[in-house]
Protein backbone atom coordinates (compact mmCIF):
# COMPACT_ATOMS: atom_id res chain seq x y z
CA UNK A 1 0.00 0.00 0.00
CA UNK A 2 1.36 3.40 -0.98
CA UNK A 3 1.46 5.98 1.75
CA UNK A 4 1.41 9.68 1.02
CA UNK A 5 3.69 11.90 3.07
CA UNK A 6 0.70 13.35 4.95
CA UNK A 7 -0.59 9.92 5.96
CA UNK A 8 2.91 8.81 6.96
CA UNK A 9 3.25 11.93 9.12
CA UNK A 10 0.01 11.10 10.94
CA UNK A 11 1.28 7.59 11.64
CA UNK A 12 4.62 8.84 12.94
CA UNK A 13 2.99 11.53 15.07
CA UNK A 14 0.60 8.98 16.54
CA UNK A 15 3.36 6.54 17.44
CA UNK A 16 5.31 9.36 19.10
CA UNK A 17 2.33 10.65 21.09
CA UNK A 18 1.37 7.18 22.32
CA UNK A 19 4.97 6.29 23.23
CA UNK A 20 5.25 9.53 25.19
CA UNK A 21 1.94 8.76 26.86
CA UNK A 22 3.21 5.34 27.89
CA UNK A 23 6.20 7.03 29.56
CA UNK A 24 3.88 9.37 31.45
CA UNK A 25 1.75 6.41 32.52
CA UNK A 26 4.90 4.74 33.89
CA UNK A 27 5.35 7.77 36.14
CA UNK A 28 2.65 6.21 38.31
CA UNK A 29 5.28 3.66 39.34
CA UNK A 30 7.66 6.48 40.18
CA UNK A 31 5.12 8.27 42.36
CA UNK A 32 4.24 5.02 44.12
CA UNK A 33 7.88 4.29 44.94
CA UNK A 34 8.70 7.83 46.06
CA UNK A 35 5.63 8.25 48.24
CA UNK A 36 5.73 4.81 49.85
CA UNK A 37 9.44 5.10 50.56
CA UNK A 38 9.07 8.49 52.24
CA UNK A 39 6.30 7.16 54.51
CA UNK A 40 6.53 4.62 57.32
CA UNK A 41 6.48 0.88 56.67
CA UNK A 42 3.15 0.50 58.47
CA UNK A 43 1.48 2.60 55.74
CA UNK A 44 3.30 1.25 52.67
CA UNK A 45 0.48 -0.94 51.32
CA UNK A 46 -1.95 1.95 51.71
CA UNK A 47 0.23 4.33 49.69
CA UNK A 48 0.81 1.74 46.97
CA UNK A 49 -2.90 0.93 46.76
CA UNK A 50 -3.81 4.60 46.37
CA UNK A 51 -1.28 5.14 43.61
CA UNK A 52 -2.38 1.97 41.83
CA UNK A 53 -6.13 2.55 41.97
CA UNK A 54 -6.07 6.29 41.24
CA UNK A 55 -5.27 5.80 37.55
CA UNK A 56 -8.18 3.41 37.10
CA UNK A 57 -10.51 5.91 38.78
CA UNK A 58 -9.06 8.73 36.69
CA UNK A 59 -9.62 6.78 33.48
CA UNK A 60 -13.35 6.33 34.10
CA UNK A 61 -13.94 9.82 35.51
CA UNK A 62 -12.01 11.57 32.74
CA UNK A 63 -13.67 9.59 29.96
CA UNK A 64 -17.22 10.03 31.23
CA UNK A 65 -17.05 13.72 32.23
CA UNK A 66 -13.62 15.31 32.51
CA UNK A 67 -12.44 15.21 28.89
CA UNK A 68 -15.59 16.97 27.69
CA UNK A 69 -15.40 19.66 30.38
CA UNK A 70 -11.74 20.29 29.54
CA UNK A 71 -11.61 20.10 25.74
CA UNK A 72 -15.22 20.07 24.57
CA UNK A 73 -16.70 22.97 22.62
CA UNK A 74 -18.33 25.38 25.03
CA UNK A 75 -17.53 28.80 26.42
CA UNK A 76 -14.45 30.51 27.93
CA UNK A 77 -15.05 28.76 31.25
CA UNK A 78 -16.05 25.16 30.51
CA UNK A 79 -16.53 22.64 27.72
CA UNK A 80 -20.09 21.47 27.07
CA UNK A 81 -19.83 18.77 24.40
CA UNK A 82 -18.36 15.29 24.02
CA UNK A 83 -19.36 13.51 27.21
CA UNK A 84 -18.57 9.76 27.20
CA UNK A 85 -17.05 10.32 23.76
CA UNK A 86 -16.88 7.99 20.83
CA UNK A 87 -13.26 8.72 20.06
CA UNK A 88 -13.50 7.49 16.47
CA UNK A 89 -16.25 9.85 15.38
CA UNK A 90 -16.06 12.48 18.12
CA UNK A 91 -13.56 14.99 16.74
CA UNK A 92 -16.22 17.60 15.94
CA UNK A 93 -16.91 18.02 19.65
CA UNK A 94 -13.29 18.93 20.48
CA UNK A 95 -12.17 21.77 18.22
CA UNK A 96 -9.63 22.91 20.83
CA UNK A 97 -7.54 19.88 19.87
CA UNK A 98 -7.63 20.46 16.12
CA UNK A 99 -4.06 21.78 16.20
CA UNK A 100 -2.72 18.21 16.31
CA UNK A 101 -3.52 15.71 13.56
CA UNK A 102 -3.24 12.47 15.55
CA UNK A 103 -6.44 10.40 16.01
CA UNK A 104 -8.82 11.44 18.79
CA UNK A 105 -8.11 8.25 20.74
CA UNK A 106 -4.42 9.21 20.90
CA UNK A 107 -5.33 12.73 21.99
CA UNK A 108 -7.55 11.35 24.73
CA UNK A 109 -4.97 8.88 26.02
CA UNK A 110 -2.23 11.49 26.23
CA UNK A 111 -4.48 13.90 28.12
CA UNK A 112 -5.71 11.09 30.37
CA UNK A 113 -2.24 10.29 31.71
CA UNK A 114 -1.85 13.97 32.61
CA UNK A 115 -5.13 13.94 34.52
CA UNK A 116 -4.01 10.85 36.40
CA UNK A 117 -0.75 12.57 37.32
CA UNK A 118 -2.59 15.57 38.80
CA UNK A 119 -4.65 13.26 41.02
CA UNK A 120 -1.60 11.27 42.10
CA UNK A 121 0.12 14.42 43.37
CA UNK A 122 -2.54 14.74 46.07
CA UNK A 123 -1.83 11.28 47.46
CA UNK A 124 1.49 12.08 49.08
CA UNK A 125 0.43 15.23 50.90
CA UNK A 126 -2.49 13.50 52.65
CA UNK A 127 -0.64 10.27 53.33
CA UNK A 128 -0.70 8.24 56.55
CA UNK A 129 -4.03 9.55 57.90
CA UNK A 130 -6.70 9.71 55.17
CA UNK A 131 -9.36 7.06 54.65
CA UNK A 132 -8.73 5.01 51.53
CA UNK A 133 -12.36 5.31 50.38
CA UNK A 134 -12.39 9.07 50.91
CA UNK A 135 -9.25 9.53 48.84
CA UNK A 136 -10.75 7.49 46.00
CA UNK A 137 -13.90 9.61 46.00
CA UNK A 138 -11.86 12.83 45.96
CA UNK A 139 -9.74 11.51 43.08
CA UNK A 140 -12.89 10.88 41.05
CA UNK A 141 -14.18 14.40 41.77
CA UNK A 142 -10.84 15.92 40.90
CA UNK A 143 -10.39 14.22 37.54
CA UNK A 144 -14.05 14.57 36.57
CA UNK A 145 -14.53 18.22 37.53
CA UNK A 146 -11.78 20.20 39.28
CA UNK A 147 -8.83 19.49 37.01
CA UNK A 148 -10.80 19.66 33.73
CA UNK A 149 -12.58 22.96 34.45
CA UNK A 150 -9.39 24.85 35.29
CA UNK A 151 -7.59 23.01 32.50
CA UNK A 152 -10.19 24.20 30.00
CA UNK A 153 -9.22 27.79 30.71
CA UNK A 154 -5.69 27.10 29.47
CA UNK A 155 -5.67 24.10 27.13
CA UNK A 156 -9.32 23.92 26.09
CA UNK A 157 -9.60 27.32 24.43
CA UNK A 158 -10.70 29.14 27.58
CA UNK A 159 -10.22 32.70 28.75
CA UNK A 160 -6.62 32.33 29.97
CA UNK A 161 -5.59 30.91 26.62
CA UNK A 162 -7.21 33.90 24.93
CA UNK A 163 -5.18 36.21 27.17
CA UNK A 164 -1.93 34.61 25.99
CA UNK A 165 -1.21 32.55 29.09
CA UNK A 166 1.50 29.98 28.34
CA UNK A 167 1.83 26.61 30.05
CA UNK A 168 3.28 24.21 27.52
CA UNK A 169 3.13 20.94 29.45
CA UNK A 170 1.46 21.69 32.75
CA UNK A 171 3.37 23.50 35.52
CA UNK A 172 0.02 25.08 36.35
CA UNK A 173 -2.49 22.78 34.66
CA UNK A 174 -1.11 19.58 36.19
CA UNK A 175 1.27 20.41 39.03
CA UNK A 176 -0.21 23.55 40.55
CA UNK A 177 -3.76 22.21 40.37
CA UNK A 178 -2.60 19.01 42.04
CA UNK A 179 -0.60 21.05 44.54
CA UNK A 180 -3.45 23.41 45.48
CA UNK A 181 -5.81 20.46 45.96
CA UNK A 182 -3.15 18.73 48.07
CA UNK A 183 -2.67 21.84 50.21
CA UNK A 184 -6.37 22.17 51.04
CA UNK A 185 -6.55 18.46 51.81
CA UNK A 186 -3.53 18.58 54.12
CA UNK A 187 -4.92 21.58 56.00
CA UNK A 188 -8.43 20.16 56.40
CA UNK A 189 -7.10 16.75 57.44
CA UNK A 190 -4.65 18.20 59.93
CA UNK A 191 -1.19 16.82 60.74
CA UNK A 192 -0.33 13.27 61.65
CA UNK A 193 -0.35 12.36 65.34
CA UNK A 194 2.92 13.47 66.92
CA UNK A 195 4.09 15.53 63.94
CA UNK A 196 3.73 18.82 65.78
CA UNK A 197 3.77 19.23 69.56
CA UNK A 198 3.27 22.84 70.55
CA UNK A 199 5.67 24.84 68.41
CA UNK A 200 8.00 21.88 67.93
CA UNK A 201 8.06 19.94 64.69
CA UNK A 202 9.02 16.30 65.07
CA UNK A 203 10.63 14.58 62.13
CA UNK A 204 8.91 11.39 60.97
CA UNK A 205 11.31 9.46 58.77
CA UNK A 206 10.39 7.36 55.77
CA UNK A 207 11.34 3.71 55.65
CA UNK A 208 12.93 2.96 52.27
CA UNK A 209 15.26 5.39 50.51
CA UNK A 210 16.10 2.78 47.87
CA UNK A 211 12.46 2.95 46.81
CA UNK A 212 12.54 6.76 46.81
CA UNK A 213 15.68 6.87 44.68
CA UNK A 214 14.36 4.40 42.12
CA UNK A 215 11.06 6.26 42.00
CA UNK A 216 12.85 9.56 41.44
CA UNK A 217 14.78 8.12 38.50
CA UNK A 218 11.58 6.69 37.00
CA UNK A 219 9.93 10.10 37.26
CA UNK A 220 12.96 11.77 35.66
CA UNK A 221 12.67 9.29 32.78
CA UNK A 222 8.91 9.76 32.53
CA UNK A 223 9.31 13.51 32.14
CA UNK A 224 10.90 12.90 28.74
CA UNK A 225 7.43 11.78 27.71
CA UNK A 226 5.65 14.45 29.73
CA UNK A 227 7.35 17.50 28.21
CA UNK A 228 8.58 16.48 24.73
CA UNK A 229 5.39 14.48 24.18
CA UNK A 230 3.33 17.64 24.56
CA UNK A 231 4.42 18.60 21.06
CA UNK A 232 1.78 16.03 20.01
CA UNK A 233 3.81 15.63 16.82
CA UNK A 234 7.08 13.98 15.78
CA UNK A 235 8.80 17.33 15.32
CA UNK A 236 12.49 16.55 15.75
CA UNK A 237 13.66 20.10 16.42
CA UNK A 238 11.01 20.77 19.05
CA UNK A 239 11.37 17.39 20.77
CA UNK A 240 15.15 17.72 21.00
CA UNK A 241 15.01 21.26 22.37
CA UNK A 242 12.41 20.38 24.98
CA UNK A 243 14.19 17.20 26.07
CA UNK A 244 17.39 19.12 26.68
CA UNK A 245 15.81 22.05 28.57
CA UNK A 246 13.94 19.49 30.68
CA UNK A 247 17.12 17.63 31.56
CA UNK A 248 19.15 20.76 32.26
CA UNK A 249 16.52 22.03 34.71
CA UNK A 250 16.42 18.66 36.46
CA UNK A 251 20.19 18.58 36.80
CA UNK A 252 20.36 22.14 38.10
CA UNK A 253 17.59 21.46 40.62
CA UNK A 254 19.44 18.39 41.85
CA UNK A 255 22.67 20.29 42.46
CA UNK A 256 21.15 23.34 44.13
CA UNK A 257 18.92 21.24 46.38
CA UNK A 258 22.01 19.25 47.38
CA UNK A 259 23.89 22.45 48.24
CA UNK A 260 20.95 24.08 50.02
CA UNK A 261 20.27 20.98 52.07
CA UNK A 262 23.94 20.58 52.90
CA UNK A 263 24.15 24.18 54.00
CA UNK A 264 20.97 24.26 56.09
CA UNK A 265 21.03 20.75 57.55
CA UNK A 266 24.82 20.27 57.69
CA UNK A 267 24.36 16.97 55.82
CA UNK A 268 23.34 16.26 52.22
CA UNK A 269 19.79 14.90 52.63
CA UNK A 270 18.96 12.35 49.90
CA UNK A 271 15.23 13.06 50.10
CA UNK A 272 15.87 16.76 49.52
CA UNK A 273 18.21 15.98 46.63
CA UNK A 274 15.57 13.85 44.86
CA UNK A 275 12.87 16.43 45.50
CA UNK A 276 15.23 19.02 44.01
CA UNK A 277 15.34 17.01 40.80
CA UNK A 278 11.56 16.79 40.71
CA UNK A 279 11.26 20.50 41.51
CA UNK A 280 13.44 21.36 38.52
CA UNK A 281 11.29 19.14 36.32
CA UNK A 282 8.05 20.69 37.57
CA UNK A 283 9.35 24.22 37.11
CA UNK A 284 10.60 23.76 33.53
CA UNK A 285 7.35 22.10 32.42
CA UNK A 286 5.56 25.38 31.63
CA UNK A 287 8.36 26.93 29.58
CA UNK A 288 10.39 23.99 28.28
CA UNK A 289 9.67 25.23 24.75
CA UNK A 290 9.92 29.00 25.41
CA UNK A 291 13.18 28.99 27.40
CA UNK A 292 16.75 28.77 26.18
CA UNK A 293 19.26 26.35 27.66
CA UNK A 294 20.54 29.10 29.96
CA UNK A 295 16.98 29.89 31.01
CA UNK A 296 16.37 26.24 31.81
CA UNK A 297 19.44 26.15 34.05
CA UNK A 298 18.27 29.26 35.89
CA UNK A 299 14.74 27.93 36.38
CA UNK A 300 15.99 24.57 37.63
CA UNK A 301 18.59 26.13 39.92
CA UNK A 302 16.05 28.30 41.70
CA UNK A 303 13.58 25.42 41.82
CA UNK A 304 15.98 23.24 43.79
CA UNK A 305 16.50 25.95 46.40
CA UNK A 306 12.79 26.77 46.55
CA UNK A 307 11.98 23.10 47.14
CA UNK A 308 14.25 22.91 50.17
CA UNK A 309 13.09 26.23 51.62
CA UNK A 310 9.44 25.36 51.03
CA UNK A 311 9.73 22.11 53.00
CA UNK A 312 10.83 24.12 56.02
CA UNK A 313 8.29 26.85 55.26
CA UNK A 314 5.29 24.52 55.25
CA UNK A 315 6.67 22.90 58.40
CA UNK A 316 6.76 26.32 60.09
CA UNK A 317 3.08 26.75 59.15
CA UNK A 318 2.34 23.31 60.66
CA UNK A 319 1.14 21.95 57.33
CA UNK A 320 2.02 18.26 57.37
CA UNK A 321 3.16 16.98 53.99
CA UNK A 322 4.92 13.62 54.44
CA UNK A 323 6.57 13.53 51.00
CA UNK A 324 7.20 17.19 50.14
CA UNK A 325 4.57 17.28 47.41
CA UNK A 326 3.67 20.89 48.17
CA UNK A 327 7.28 22.03 48.00
CA UNK A 328 7.81 20.25 44.70
CA UNK A 329 4.54 20.58 42.79
CA UNK A 330 2.81 23.65 44.20
CA UNK A 331 5.76 25.92 44.95
CA UNK A 332 7.60 25.12 41.75
CA UNK A 333 4.51 24.86 39.60
CA UNK A 334 3.93 28.53 40.48
CA UNK A 335 7.61 29.43 40.05
CA UNK A 336 7.91 27.73 36.68
CA UNK A 337 4.77 29.41 35.38
CA UNK A 338 5.97 32.87 36.39
CA UNK A 339 9.46 32.15 35.04
CA UNK A 340 8.00 32.01 31.53
CA UNK A 341 7.11 35.69 31.86
CA UNK A 342 10.67 36.46 32.94
CA UNK A 343 12.82 34.25 30.74
CA UNK A 344 10.92 33.48 27.51
CA UNK A 345 13.13 34.35 24.56
CA UNK A 346 12.90 34.19 20.81
CA UNK A 347 16.66 33.72 20.67
CA UNK A 348 17.65 30.12 21.32
CA UNK A 349 14.18 28.66 21.93
CA UNK A 350 10.86 27.97 20.24
CA UNK A 351 9.24 31.08 21.70
CA UNK A 352 7.43 33.68 19.62
CA UNK A 353 7.61 36.31 22.38
CA UNK A 354 10.19 37.71 24.78
CA UNK A 355 9.86 37.85 28.55
CA UNK A 356 10.74 40.68 30.91
CA UNK A 357 14.45 39.87 31.14
CA UNK A 358 14.79 39.75 27.35
CA UNK A 359 13.23 43.14 26.64
CA UNK A 360 9.67 42.01 26.11
CA UNK A 361 8.19 44.05 28.93
CA UNK A 362 6.00 42.86 31.78
CA UNK A 363 2.95 41.92 29.71
CA UNK A 364 3.57 38.18 29.59
CA UNK A 365 4.59 38.09 33.27
CA UNK A 366 1.34 39.81 34.28
CA UNK A 367 -0.66 37.33 32.21
CA UNK A 368 1.16 34.43 33.83
CA UNK A 369 0.44 35.89 37.27
CA UNK A 370 -3.25 36.22 36.46
CA UNK A 371 -3.32 32.59 35.44
CA UNK A 372 -1.63 31.46 38.65
CA UNK A 373 -4.11 33.45 40.77
CA UNK A 374 -7.20 32.35 38.81
CA UNK A 375 -6.33 28.66 38.85
CA UNK A 376 -5.14 28.78 42.46
CA UNK A 377 -8.24 30.57 43.71
CA UNK A 378 -10.62 28.25 41.90
CA UNK A 379 -8.83 25.07 42.94
CA UNK A 380 -8.57 26.05 46.60
CA UNK A 381 -12.28 26.91 46.80
CA UNK A 382 -13.53 23.97 44.74
CA UNK A 383 -11.24 21.35 46.29
CA UNK A 384 -11.89 22.73 49.76
CA UNK A 385 -15.62 22.30 49.19
CA UNK A 386 -15.06 18.75 47.97
CA UNK A 387 -12.89 17.81 50.96
CA UNK A 388 -15.41 19.28 53.41
CA UNK A 389 -18.32 17.53 51.71
CA UNK A 390 -16.52 14.20 51.92
CA UNK A 391 -15.69 14.80 55.59
CA UNK A 392 -19.32 15.61 56.36
CA UNK A 393 -20.76 12.59 54.56
CA UNK A 394 -18.33 9.68 54.84
CA UNK A 395 -15.55 10.96 57.04
CA UNK A 396 -12.08 11.93 55.95
CA UNK A 397 -9.61 10.71 58.53
CA UNK A 398 -8.98 7.29 60.05
CA UNK A 399 -9.33 6.87 63.81
CA UNK A 400 -6.40 7.69 66.08
CA UNK A 401 -6.02 4.02 66.98
CA UNK A 402 -5.86 3.00 63.31
CA UNK A 403 -3.39 5.78 62.50
CA UNK A 404 -1.08 4.66 65.31
CA UNK A 405 -1.33 1.01 64.33
CA UNK A 406 -0.89 1.73 60.64
CA UNK A 407 -3.25 2.03 57.70
CA UNK A 408 -1.95 -1.16 56.11
CA UNK A 409 -3.62 -3.34 58.73
CA UNK A 410 -6.52 -0.99 59.47
CA UNK A 411 -7.54 -0.23 55.88
CA UNK A 412 -6.26 -3.28 54.01
CA UNK A 413 -5.84 -6.07 56.54
CA UNK A 414 -2.25 -6.80 55.60
CA UNK A 415 1.33 -5.80 56.24
CA UNK A 416 3.88 -4.52 53.76
CA UNK A 417 6.68 -6.71 55.01
CA UNK A 418 6.52 -10.13 56.70
CA UNK A 419 9.86 -10.59 58.44
CA UNK A 420 11.44 -12.17 61.48
CA UNK A 421 8.97 -12.69 64.31
CA UNK A 422 6.02 -12.15 61.97
CA UNK A 423 7.10 -15.17 59.90
CA UNK A 424 7.49 -17.32 63.01
CA UNK A 425 4.11 -16.20 64.34
CA UNK A 426 2.43 -16.86 61.00
CA UNK A 427 4.02 -20.30 60.73
CA UNK A 428 2.97 -21.21 64.27
CA UNK A 429 -0.60 -20.12 63.56
CA UNK A 430 -0.74 -22.21 60.38
CA UNK A 431 0.81 -25.24 62.11
CA UNK A 432 -1.63 -24.98 65.00
CA UNK A 433 -4.55 -25.05 62.61
CA UNK A 434 -3.48 -28.20 60.77
CA UNK A 435 -5.16 -31.38 62.01
CA UNK A 436 -3.16 -34.53 62.56
CA UNK A 437 -3.31 -36.80 59.53
CA UNK A 438 -5.91 -39.58 59.69
CA UNK A 439 -4.64 -42.96 58.62
CA UNK A 440 -7.02 -45.02 56.56
CA UNK A 441 -6.67 -48.63 55.59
Amino acid sequence: MDLTLDILKVHLDTVWVLAAGFLVFFMNAGFALVESGLCRAKNCVNILAKNYVVFAVSTIAFWTVGFALMFGNGNPFVGLTGFMPSLINGSASFSSLDWTVVPMAAKFFFQLVFAGTAATIVSGAVAERIKFSSFIVFSAIMTAFLYPIAGHWIWGGGFLSAMGFHDFAGSTVVHSIGGWAALTGAIILGPRIGRFVGKKANAISGHNMTSVTLGGLILWLGWFGFNPGSTMAADGRAIAHIALTTNLAAAAGTITALLASWGLQKKPDLGMIINGTLAGLVAITAGCDYLSMTGALIVGAFAGVFAVLAVFGFEKLHVDDPVGALAVHLTNGVWGTLAVGLLATQAGSLSTVDGLFYGGGAGLLVTQLWGVLAVGGFTVIASGAAWLAIRATMGLRVSAAEELRGLDEGEHGMKSYILGEDILTQSATIDAGVSSPVLTS
